[in-house]
């Protein structure tokens, strides 16, 4: 790698850098508003196409391999009881078998290149290569445990059902797993939604590539761009320029978007690092277009878009099976919860009610993933002529608001408990950034306007607890520099989040609940 290629690729891992220190470093010279970008009519009429998520290839082919699995499994064992052959293989012998030989195939399978989209999409090309990893793997199977334990030609006998009967499973499984897919593709239930930021000349070639490829899975979903129509027209290879990309922000919001595609090329730095700045708050991929770069960096360095290599700058975080485990975490733990403090959250409903008029439950417009509103339920702990859902007047120590019981709830965070039931809905997660009031403020101003950077705390869904709790930032944000906090992190949680951090966060949740001193 020359000198001028090791100088792009430090530009590159500096704009990552700097884009995520933006919250705590600042940027006094740009102003900030929490408010939303209002998006023209037509691209609002785009956006409502798009509300309504996808299918996850990545997920698709993961329940693929598992029902292939299983189906080959079940069918050693079926043909076992219809063909015994001469009755020597115990079923102990013949479950060792099908196990062997359903892990060999799905791995053989894997090997030949069959679990990709474009060839699950192809019907009948890649059947050789499906068939020989079956029969390959019944061959060394059986050549295993003959070596093991000898064989005879009834025992042969009775395998050979078997290897018809799977590869008949095979051919037609995957002859409509194609035909699915196939149509899945058409209806868009199973597609990568893109939008491409940058017009022009960059633009167009990239949709051009794009459109060439076959069983290409992106929807190209529009363009944004700062520029004017005579450096950005307003169509683009048939693609209509939608907005500028403060807008693009908002338009992300309202749709399920995976991706945003920068159509610039890599000498453009300040202006690629100008919008990162703007996009990076998101829940997507944002990748940097490298089909018209002069520059190759290692093959490892690129992902690819179909044919088209792309660099990596941001991932959206917790996504495919990370997301069925996290989901899978919360509803064990919830239902356990729940389980567990039934009898407390019984006593709670029962002395709020006791003491004074109104609900048991208080509900409270929040921020949360994506931005969008969503209603969290606690248990209610102010006087109800005084309660404020909005969250604008945050509760203050020894606040007139607040009913003798509140006090307790609040301080031991009892009021929480009913947020369970917002991560069995699936608003909430059990761990994650707290979802904030939609009119919170510190000091009359709006967290938003305070913390550059800080909707990218909802890149995720929100938490009844999180990083930033037990770590002492909980309570009243009576300053800037306490939101400034919180945010940094929420963000750490986002960037290094696991199942294990999860776990230590939930576990040390009642421990550091013990200290309320910022808590009333």
């Amino acid at each position: 790698m020359n000198k001028l290629e090791k100088g792009d690729q430090f530009d590159l891992d500096t704009l990552r850098k700097q884009v995520s220190d933006i919250e705590a470093r600042g940027d006094a010279g740009q102003e900030r508003s929490s408010e939303p970008i209002e998006i023209n009519p037509y691209a609002r009429q785009i956006a409502e196409q798009f509300r309504d998520g996808t299918r996850s290839p990545v997920i698709i082919i993961g329940q693929l391999r598992l029902l292939e699995f299983l189906a080959l499994f079940s069918i050693a064992l079926i043909a076992h009881h219809v063909w015994p052959g001469d009755g020597s293989d115990s079923l102990l012998v013949r479950l060792g078998m099908a196990a062997i030989v359903s892990a060999l195939t799905v791995t053989g399978l894997q090997l030949a290149d069959t679990y990709s989209i474009p060839a699950l999409r192809a019907k009948l090309r890649l059947m050789p290569r499906i068939l020989a990893s079956w029969t390959i793997a019944l061959a060394l199977t059986i050549g295993l445990f003959a070596l093991i334990r000898g064989t005879t030609w009834a025992m042969v006998g009775a395998y050979i059902p078997w290897f018809v009967a799977c590869a008949l499973f095979l051919t037609i499984e995957r002859f409509l797993v194609a035909y699915g897919i196939r149509n899945w593709a058409r209806n868009g239930i199973m597609e990568r939604r893109a939008v491409i930021v940058g017009g022009g000349e960059p633009a167009k070639e990239l949709i051009r590539i794009l459109e060439q490829q076959a069983d290409n899975d992106i929807r190209i979903c529009g363009i944004f761009d700062d520029r004017g129509e005579k450096r950005s027209p307003i169509m683009v290879a048939g693609y209509p320029k939608l907005g500028t990309v403060a807008e693009l922000v908002e338009f992300v919001r309202l749709t399920r978007i995976d991706m945003l595609i920068i159509a610039l090329p890599l000498s453009a730095e300040a202006r690629i690092f100008d919008l990162l700045k703007k996009l990076w708050v998101l829940p997507v991929d944002i990748r940097l277009a490298a089909h018209a770069n002069r520059l190759r960096f290692r093959p490892r360095a690129y992902s690819h878009v179909g044919a088209v290599p792309m660099l990596d700058i941001f991932k959206k975080p917790i996504r495919d099976w990370d997301s069925v485990a996290k989901r899978g975490f919360d509803i064990y733990f919830t239902l356990l919860a729940l389980l567990l403090l039934w009898p407390l959250m019984l006593v709670t409903a029962i002395a709020i009610k006791a003491t004074s008029e109104g609900p048991v439950f208080f509900m409270q417009k929040r921020h949360g993933f994506n931005n969008e509103v969503i209603n969290v339920f606690k248990f209610r702990s102010m006087y109800t002529n005084m309660a404020d859902p909005t969250g604008k007047a945050a509760v203050t120590k020894g606040d007139p608001r607040v009913t003798r019981v509140g006090r307790f709830i609040r301080k031991t965070s009892i009021d929480e408990l009913p947020q369970l039931f917002n991560v069995l809905r699936g608003d909430l997660s059990l761990v994650g950034p707290r979802p904030h009031a939609v009119l919170a403020q510190a000091r009359d101003r709006a967290f938003g306007d305070v913390v550059e950077g800080y909707f990218a705390r909802h890149r995720v869904k929100p938490g009844v607890t999180g990083w930033a709790q037990i770590n002492g930032w909980r309570g009243e944000v009576d300053n800037d520099e306490k939101i400034k906090f919180r945010t940094a992190y929420d963000l750490y949680y986002i960037e290094n989040w696991s199942l294990w951090f999860d776990l230590k966060i939930l576990f040390l949740t009642p421990i550091r609940l013990l200290n309320t001193e910022n808590a009333y």
